[in-house]
């Protein structure tokens, strides 16, 4: 007679474990097991959700398999941010921290549970990893380094209880990292041409809880954020192949450094860098990497050919400034980065009031260095100063700045120093754009609750297009007023123009997705957003989201999975990813992964209604919104 053959499989097991739960227990039992019993219910719902199966749970311990080695990790970086936020609101001491390791290894199964060194390495990478992180295996990296957008940190070969072999181990980083401090400036020329320290690091990356998908008022608002307020981590491109250079020629300008001694001066140098990539981007005729990437490399010694393979361009161009008194002094070089060479460069010493002029001369050399013709209405463009008040201008950069940290705080500090800027010229028409967008921005986070806000972002706007009707800016602001007010066409319009006017302006094409999803043209929104992704590879989440909103207005429904929860990974406490996964599951008749779905809806929604959500959409198509309603009602929503 054979013998009994043991059932064998490939998995992707995650164990997870609370670190100090004895110590937790030891000072409150009650609380401990109320805050355990709270996390585990979001751990469990998080597991059926990324399509894994809990195989046991002893005490403080989860044991979970997954066939998908992708759904593990996203799991257990969704847990984990998750977890991250709940424990924020609990003092250090009551804070209740898992640590996560995953394996992916041959298992032996009986019944319901899974045996071997599959599951028991899993365990040793859960004892490695730090309380809120994830430890995962060599195997796992290898499956996952090019598919999902993370940082990992190798620790080495390590030795672990009673596995033979040593085992590879990686690190996901969970935090935010701040760049090294900045040695000397990029004037100082024993730096080589392949190796740069990049601006001044005071930068510090991270990723929003929330990227502003919200319904105020009953009516639903979509996600029209400057992107320049969200923070990416560094790291989102590091692990994917090399992109490819574009057929024109394609710039990435790196933050100019600031060797003034001073560092209240920082403004002033990342002001700097920022209009130069602005004039550059709206050239038809260059492919310009978006500011938030090039920002990546801040304060950091960067080789020229990393760039060239991260950002995917053949030229970099970087520099330094020393702005003392009324005088400013530039170093400008152009740098190709296949070569290492440099293709030009140039030292400007000026008066502070030419500073237009200067940058317009920079311009001009890259331009003819590049051997790129501007269309006529280009050059008719560039004509014009942005003010002839340069205390107006120097409001306008301290504005910018704040702007960027993307907080109520900043958006504040920002609107002073740009309400100071119109003050001094009332004909400043980019003022009056960034101006209008702090006010859509308030609006748009639910900051103010007061009912003239969105109101005033369109004044401004509208007066800022008023003074100069080539600001990408401001139709990008009225874009988004006119999409939440329903009027389509003009959204449209608006978010076109900005792409006419900026065509290397990542921002624009993102939002034009957004608008162009709903209005029934999807496969064109898909293209747009992917060309944002091009533009701007270390992209924020705003952009996965609407990749994925346009993958779902589509009905590409395996595309539309895969994209929210790439998102979610980011920011897993927004309804309404949860809502495209409900319904996209529900359309492909997996109604188990919808119901998951639907349950995280409500967790986050709790008065969800699909009548309520129907009477508040205005997509064009009324039988594509009853076939979404219909999806939703089938996963249980009511």
């Amino acid at each position: 007679m054979e013998a009994h053959r043991i059932e064998r499989k490939l998995a992707a097991i995650l164990s997870a474990d609370v670190k100090g739960y004895s110590r937790l227990m030891g000072a409150d039992e009650e609380a401990t097991l109320h805050t355990l019993t709270a996390y585990r219910k979001v751990m469990d719902t998080l597991i059926e959700l990324h399509r894994g199966r809990i195989v046991g749970t002893a005490g403080d311990s989860v044991l979970a398999e997954f066939a998908s080695v992708v759904d593990a990790v996203e799991c257990a970086v969704t847990i984990q941010t998750r977890l991250g936020t709940e424990n924020a609101s609990l003092s250090p001491d009551k804070r209740m921290e898992f640590r996560i390791g995953i394996n992916l290894g041959d298992v032996m199964v009986q019944g319901e549970q899974i045996y071997g060194d599959g599951v028991n390495i899993a365990a040793r990478l859960e004892a490695l990893a730090d309380p809120g992180g994830i430890c995962i295996s060599g195997t796992v990296y290898d499956q996952i380094k090019n598919k999902l957008v993370l940082e990992y940190e190798y620790q080495g070969e390590q030795t672990v209880k009673n596995i033979a072999e040593p085992v590879r181990v990686y690190r996901i980083v969970m935090e935010s990292e701040t760049a090294p401090t900045i040695g000397k400036g990029q004037e100082d020329s024993a730096t080589g041409p392949k190796t740069r320290r990049v601006g001044t690091a005071h930068l510090t990356w991270t990723v929003l809880a929330s990227v502003g998908l919200l319904v105020a008022g009953g009516i639903l608002t979509l996600l029209y954020p400057s992107l320049s307020s969200f923070r990416t981590p560094h790291s989102a491109i590091r692990d994917q192949e090399a992109l490819p250079l574009p057929d024109k020629p394609s710039v990435a300008v790196l933050p100019f450094t600031n060797i003034s001694g001073d560092p209240e001066q920082e403004y002033f140098s990342d002001g700097l860098t920022e209009d130069l990539t602005t004039d550059l981007s709206k050239i038809s005729g260059l492919f310009v990497i978006a500011r938030n990437s090039s920002f990546v490399y801040k304060g950091k010694a960067v080789d020229v050919g990393e760039i060239q393979r991260k950002l995917g361009v053949r030229y970099v161009l970087e520099g330094s400034v020393r702005k003392v008194s009324d005088q400013v002094r530039i170093t400008a070089q152009l740098v190709d980065t296949t070569t290492g060479g440099h293709v030009w460069s140039e030292r400007y010493d000026r008066p502070l009031q030419e500073i237009f002029a200067l940058q317009d001369e920079i311009r001009q050399k890259i331009v003819t260095a590049l051997k790129v013709k501007l269309t006529k209405d280009e050059q008719e463009r560039f004509q014009q100063a942005p003010t002839n008040n340069l205390e107006a201008y120097d409001y306008f950069l301290r504005g910018r700045e704040p702007f960027s940290q993307g907080t109520k705080e900043g958006n504040a500090q920002a609107r002073q120093m740009l309400e100071k800027a119109v003050a001094l010229d009332p004909q400043y028409a980019g003022a009056y754009a960034m101006l209008g967008n702090t006010y859509f921005i308030e609006w748009f986070n639910q900051w103010s609750q007061d009912p003239q806000t969105l109101e005033r972002a369109f004044e401004l706007a509208q007066r800022a297009v008023t003074l100069d009707d080539a600001l990408p800016l401001a139709h990008g602001v009225l874009g988004g007023v006119y999409q939440v007010k329903n009027q389509h066409d003009q959204a449209i319009a608006e978010g076109e123009r900005a792409v006419v006017l900026d065509p290397n302006n990542a921002e624009s094409y993102a939002r034009l997705a957004l608008i162009l999803g709903p209005a029934g043209r999807a496969e064109e929104a898909i293209e747009v957003a992917k060309k944002a992704m091009r533009l701007n590879p270390h992209y924020p989440p705003f952009y996965i989201y609407a990749l994925g909103s346009a993958y779902h207005q589509a009905w590409q429904n395996e595309e539309a999975i895969a994209t929210m929860k790439r998102y979610l990974v980011y920011n897993p406490n927004v309804f309404i990813p949860h809502l495209v996964l409900t319904c996209s599951y529900s359309d492909l008749g997996r109604y188990e992964e919808a119901r998951a779905a639907a349950t995280e809806v409500l967790r986050l929604s709790p008065n969800f209604t699909t009548e309520v959500w129907k009477k508040n959409q205005w997509t064009k198509d009324p039988a594509q919104l009853e076939r979404h309603i219909n999806n939703l009602r089938k996963a249980g929503l009511k």
